[in-house]
């Protein structure tokens, strides 16, 4: 662990959420191998009666190719998803890396240090059924552990009798996987409670500032009064969500108190944003549109979280009132569907303005420039500067600009005057023209079209993926000719890997196969390890799918991520054993059941050692609690059924494939040159 931050400076990483999920994981792995190098050593030392340099030699000849071989595949699961480009790539990238950098340190160090420990730490000793105290307890354990690995092996047995009964339950393994996947609701980035919270308004077009300031004023007071509440901050005239700035908005900035005092549910997000909106609701506000959202995930990639739909006017020549209406028109069939909620948009083509014309026939006529004409109305109606003078050791700022009383009412303009080419003042009212109209305050453009943004949530029950998909329903449904929409933020970011994790899963196990294929110059018993992944994967989604508060996230696709070098490493343990024994002239079946009988204890031993290892991450509250207990929970219900399920089917996996691979006469002759073989291995 400590080793691995030596490696961060030169990656560019930090300590943050992501490394630390890699870290936690690293955790329950790096002690995997030094835990298997200590137990060959032991079993060597309780079963034939060797020194401990002895039984380390000897067992360092046993297990130092799985150990290697277990490090580098965990390695390479996570090295081929840091080259991902885009925000997909990046939240892999630091926690990947720092996984595959601490699995292979600690490779090293079981290679190394561990086998140098084992000679200097371990005794040997016997243990019998008259020992006392704590060696009592061990002897009752191994005794029990026996008849468990007596049982373990006669269940492997009876398997490889009936494997094609074994191959079936694989096969509706991986069905029933697959219907997991499919009916899992999945998202991106949960939103998380990061103790932040935005309360924005906005009120009816034209409305005065002294009526924005009162909500504001009664706002303040609900958000004082509410528990969970720290402080706030607010901003009159600003809207967080479109950052426009506008006299009929505001937005409060509410900071919640710490997690450790906010136990209570109604204190915590998502609960808490539905206490302030009754609170607002009860506070009789009249005619403001009031959200209360949360900050986005990952800030820089939208505003708030939820989602972010971008309706665009492309091929239609509707004036902003007619785009206002199919805005209007979509977002109330929004809200109608079951899977959306809170639709909402700010767009409005309703701000009471003026249309002013300047007649520029009149203007040639007179003598007049069209310029003139307009700093005249930008001088005495807004300001423009002229320059700066410096008296009393300060600089002052010169800006023309009318008095208030001269510039309250459109018709004020008709007072102004405009110099001609000859000298001559001219009422400003003779060139230009005037009429009250409705307009928007603020257009958008999105991919060069005119554009409304429209945000919401999915309702309770509903992931993120299934808000996108009910969104591009309702379009389908109710948007005419010539307008299209995209989405922006996270929901563009979600589209964009929706593609990738399949990619991503695909690429890791493929590099996984070659690299095993590799290894045992073999193309089919690396087979029987990868076939453990399906059982992994099919634990992680059965796990998910009891906890419906969790979807299938970006996070969740980490954990599956992981579980594929976790799986593999069990089968690995079985399959490692047996093909070099089969190599060397032993009977297949018999040295399948030496291996499982062999390898169950490390198996168990490593397993528990994980599992008990990503317990903080199922546990966890606080900040960060949805990630963490995502990724906690996949990998702890992959981690059980590949420690519970894969070690009966991969034995009976591996001794179907090595007949079909090697064939009977390949079998055949390996066992009438046994002696041979082994005299090989001896002089090696």
């Amino acid at each position: 662990i400590l080793g691995t931050f030596a490696f961060f400076i030169p990656l560019g990483f930090t300590i943050n959420t992501l490394t630390m999920f890699g870290f936690v994981l690293a955790i329950g792995i790096v002690v995997d191998d030094a835990i298997i190098v200590v137990e060959a050593v032991q079993h060597y030392m309780d079963e034939k009666g060797m020194s401990a340099k002895e039984a380390t030699q000897k067992a360092m000849q046993d297990i130092s190719a799985p150990v290697i071989a277990i490090a580098l595949i965990l390695a390479s699961v996570f090295v081929p998803v840091g080259f991902i480009p885009g925000i997909v790539g990046r939240l892999y990238q630091q926690f990947a890396i720092t996984i595959a950098v601490s699995i292979i340190i600690s490779a090293f160090i079981a290679l190394s240090l561990t086998p140098a420990l084992c000679t200097l730490l371990l005794k040997p000793y016997k243990i019998d059924e008259k020992a006392k105290g704590l060696n009592k307890f061990f002897f009752w354990f191994n005794t029990w552990f026996e008849k468990v690995t007596a049982s373990y092996s006669a269940g492997v047995k009876k398997g490889i009798r009936g494997s094609k009964y074994v191959i079936v339950l694989l096969v509706c393994i991986g069905i029933a996987a697959y219907f997991l996947f499919k009916t899992k609701p999945v998202g991106f980035i949960p939103s998380e409670d990061d103790g932040l919270v935005y309360v924005t308004y906005e009120l009816p077009e034209a409305s005065a500032t002294t009526q924005s300031v009162d909500v504001m004023t009664k706002l303040m007071n609900v958000v004082e009064t509410t528990p969970g509440i720290e402080h706030y901050a607010a901003l009159s005239g600003f809207n967080v969500i479109t950052g426009s700035t506008k006299s009929n908005s505001g937005t409060i900035y509410c900071q919640l108190k710490p997690w450790s005092e906010r136990t209570k549910s109604s204190d915590q997000l998502p609960d808490l944003i539905n206490v302030i909106q009754k609170r607002i609701d009860s506070a009789s506000i009249n005619n403001a549109n009031i959200v209360v959202i949360p900050p986005a995930p990952i800030p820089g990639i939208g505003q708030t979280a939820g989602f972010s739909f971008q309706l665009e006017q492309r091929n239609s020549n509707d004036n902003l009132q007619q785009f206002e209406a199919v805005v209007n028109n979509f977002v109330a069939e929004a809200n109608k569907n079951p899977a959306i909620s809170n639709v909402f948009t700010y767009f409005s083509a309703h701000t009471p303005s003026y249309n002013l014309n300047v007649n520029r026939e009149e203007c040639k006529k007179k003598g007049v420039l069209i310029s003139d004409v307009f700093t005249a109305i930008q001088a005495y109606m807004g300001s423009i500067y002229v320059n700066d003078f410096t008296l009393y050791n300060r600089t002052f700022h010169v800006v023309v600009q009318a008095d208030t009383a001269f510039r309250k009412m459109i018709t004020n303009m008709n007072k102004y005057y405009v110099r001609n080419s000859v000298g001559t003042m001219l009422p400003l009212s003779s060139l230009i023209s005037y009429s009250p109209t409705e307009t928007a305050p603020l257009i958008t453009h999105f991919d060069i079209f005119r554009s409304a943004e429209i945000d919401g949530n999915s309702k309770p029950g509903y992931s993120t993926g299934q808000a996108i998909e009910a969104l591009q329903e309702v379009a389908a449904k109710v948007l005419p000719q010539g307008y299209g929409y995209e989405f922006s933020g996270l929901s563009y970011e979600e589209l964009k890997a929706g593609s990738l994790t399949n990619l991503i899963f695909l690429f890791s196990l493929t590099f996984v196969f070659l690299f095993l294929a590799a290894l045992y110059e073999s193309w089919s018993v690396p087979l029987s390890v990868m076939l453990s992944v399906p059982i992994g994967a099919f634990g992680a989604i059965l796990t998910l799918t009891f906890i419906p508060s969790l979807s299938d996230n970006v996070y969740a696709q980490i954990g599956l991520i992981t579980l594929i070098g976790l799986a593999a490493k069990n089968a690995i343990l079985i399959v490692e054993y047996a093909k070099v024994r089969v190599d060397r002239g032993e009977e297949l079946i018999q040295s399948t059941l030496d291996a499982v009988s062999l390898r169950l204890r490390p198996i168990v031993m490593t397993s528990m050692a994980f599992i008990l290892g990503v317990m903080p991450l199922v546990l966890a509250t606080g900040a960060g609690a949805i990630a963490r207990r995502t990724i906690g929970f996949t990998v702890l219900g992959g981690m059980i059924a590949a420690s519970s399920i894969a070690i009966f089917i991969v034995p009976v996996l591996f001794v179907v494939i090595v007949k079909i691979a090697y064939g009977k006469k390949q079998l055949e002759y390996l066992a009438v040159h046994k002696d041979k073989l082994l005299g090989e291995d001896k002089e090696v």
